[in-house]
C-alpha cells in the first residue's frame, strides 16, 4: 500500500486541500516507468526526459508546456552543379545557390526578400523535413544539375540552377540562377529565396547568383564571381550561407571566385571546379580549361534546415533524418537543431 507523509495539509477557503510545500513527484526513468502497471491519472517525473508525465489510459504523456510552440526556421536547398566541359572549350558557368527562406530574429530572406513568419507547431504531430542534395557538376560539354529542393513543413526553397556549358550556354533558373557561359544569358532566380546568375562573355564563364547578391558578368579574360550569400544567427553565431559558383575560363585568363557562404571557386586553368560547401546549399565552381582532357565543373552544396524552438520542448527525428549535434541550447530558454538529411520529425 502506499503511504502518504506530510508536514502539514490543510484545507483553503474553498475546501479544497492545500499543501504547504512542494509537490515532489516520483521519479523514473523511461524503462522503469514502462514496466509500472499504471491507470489512466497516474503521474511520475521522467528522469531521461527531465519532464512530468501523466498516464492518459493507454500512453504516457507529457505535461503542457508554459510556452507555445513557436518554430522559427532556416531553410536552404541544394545548390547548383556548375558547368563542366573537355579541350579548349568554353568555361563552365558558376553553379546557383539554393533557395534561402529563414524567419528568425527579423533576418532577411534569399534575393532580398524579408523575414518570413515562424510557424506555430503542435505537438506529436508528424512535419516532412527534406534535405536537399547538391547538383552534380558536369565533366563535359553539358549543364550541370540543378540542386534539389529542401522542405520543412510548408516552406518550400527551391535548389540551385545548374552552371551552363558549350552546349547549353544559357544559365538556368532555380532558387538562385546559374552563371552563362560565352553569349549566354544569366539564369533568373526565385524571388525571396535567391538572386540571378551572371552574363558569359566570349568562351568564359560568368558566377552563379547567390542568396544574398547576383553572380557577376564575365568579362574579357575573367569569370564571374559568385554572388554573396545571406548571414543568419539562427544557431546564435553569425553564419553566412549561400553563395553562387565562380565562372570558369578557357585557355587563358582568371578564373572566379565563390561568393561568400561557400560558394565554390572555379578551377585553375586546365582544373576542375571547387564544390560548394555541404549544409550552406551553395554552388559549385565552373571548370577551366587548357588541353584536351574533360574537366569537371564543382557539384553544389548539399542544403540543410535549421530549426529554433522553445526549451519546454523535444525533438525527435525519424524516417531517416539525421542531425550530427543534436538540440543545443542557445539564448534564453531554447534550443536549435541543424538537420541533415531527409526524414520526419515530432515535437514533445
Amino acid at each position: 500500500m502506499s503511504e502518504l507523509k506530510t508536514n502539514k495539509i490543510s484545507t483553503n477557503d474553498t475546501n479544497n486541500v492545500a499543501i504547504d510545500n512542494a509537490l515532489g513527484l516520483k521519479s523514473y526513468d523511461t524503462t522503469a516507468r514502462n514496466a509500472l502497471t499504471s491507470a489512466a491519472g497516474d503521474m511520475i517525473y521522467n528522469s531521461d526526459d527531465s519532464k512530468p508525465q501523466f498516464y492518459n489510459g493507454s500512453s504516457w504523456e507529457n505535461f503542457a508546456p508554459s510556452s507555445p510552440l513557436t518554430i522559427d526556421y532556416l531553410v536552404i536547398a541544394g545548390g547548383g552543379g556548375a558547368g563542366g566541359g573537355a579541350g579548349n572549350s568554353r568555361g563552365g558557368g558558376g553553379g546557383g545557390a539554393g533557395g534561402y527562406r529563414a524567419s528568425f530574429n527579423s533576418e532577411a530572406s534569399g534575393g532580398g526578400g524579408s523575414s518570413e513568419t515562424s510557424l506555430t507547431g503542435l505537438i506529436s504531430t508528424t512535419y516532412t523535413v527534406t534535405v536537399g542534395a547538391g547538383g552534380a557538376g558536369s565533366n563535359d560539354r553539358t549543364l550541370g544539375a540543378d540542386g534539389a529542393n529542401s522542405v520543412f513543413s510548408t516552406i518550400t526553397s527551391i535548389g540551385g540552377g545548374g552552371g551552363a556549358a558549350e552546349n547549353s550556354d544559357t544559365g538556368q533558373t532555380g532558387g538562385s540562377g546559374s552563371g552563362a557561359t560565352h553569349t549566354g544569358n544569366g539564369g533568373a532566380g526565385t524571388p525571396n529565396q535567391g538572386y540571378s546568375g551572371g552574363n558569359g562573355f566570349t568562351n568564359t564563364g560568368a558566377g552563379g547568383g547567390g542568396a544574398g547578391a547576383a553572380g557577376s558578368n564575365a568579362s574579357s579574360g575573367q569569370g564571374g564571381n559568385g554572388g554573396n550569400g545571406v548571414a543568419s544567427t539562427i544557431t546564435n553565431s553569425s553564419v553566412t550561407r549561400a553563395g553562387g559558383g565562380g565562372g570558369g575560363v578557357s585557355i587563358s585568363g582568371t578564373p572566379g571566385t565563390g561568393g561568400s557562404g561557400g560558394g565554390g571557386n572555379a578551377g585553375a586553368i586546365g582544373s576542375n571546379g571547387v564544390a560548394g560547401t555541404i549544409y550552406t546549399g551553395s554552388g559549385g565552381g565552373g571548370a577551366s580549361f587548357n588541353s584536351t582532357d574533360q574537366r569537371a565543373g564543382g557539384n553544389g552544396g548539399k542544403g540543410v534546415v535549421i530549426l529554433r524552438y522553445p526549451s519546454d520542448y523535444t525533438i525527435t527525428l525519424s524516417g531517416g533524418a539525421t542531425s550530427t549535434g543534436g538540440e543545443t541550447a542557445v539564448g534564453t530558454n531554447e534550443k536549435y537543431i541543424q538537420i541533415e538529411s531527409t526524414g520526419t520529425v515530432t515535437f514533445s
